[in-house]
């Protein structure tokens, strides 16, 4: 059993900033990639960021050059560095682990707006 807890989500005015944090726990033994995804209402879950335990990365275009995805795989956990946000950035992000298997974290709200 795996564990992820997020934080970091809250309220920005557009051009601000926020770093979200998702720390897992539990029986984990190696973690191959760690993403971020977000959903927002009624549209599809999209991947916004991921990061392998080597350290490659992608990201979605809408994303790129504003947000920076990072890991601690001592720790366990995964950033999503958030620059220059967008109202359309305005999404609940999940937190995403794989090991033999995918977990999920319960999410954070983000919103953009003046």
């Amino acid at each position: 059993q795996v564990q992820l807890v997020e934080s970091g989500g809250g309220l920005v005015q557009p051009g601000g900033s926020l770093r979200l944090s998702c720390a897992a726990s539990g029986s984990i033994f190696v973690i191959n990639t760690m993403g971020w995804y977000r959903q927002a209402p009624g549209k599809q879950r999209e991947l916004v960021a991921a990061i392998t335990r080597g350290g490659t990365t992608n990201y979605a275009d809408s994303v790129k050059g504003r947000f920076t995805i990072s890991r601690d795989n001592g720790k366990n956990t995964v950033y999503l560095q958030m620059n220059s946000l967008e109202p359309e950035d305005t999404a609940v992000y999940y937190c995403s682990v794989a090991t033999y298997k995918t977990y999920w974290g319960q999410g954070t709200q983000v919103t953009v707006s003046s």
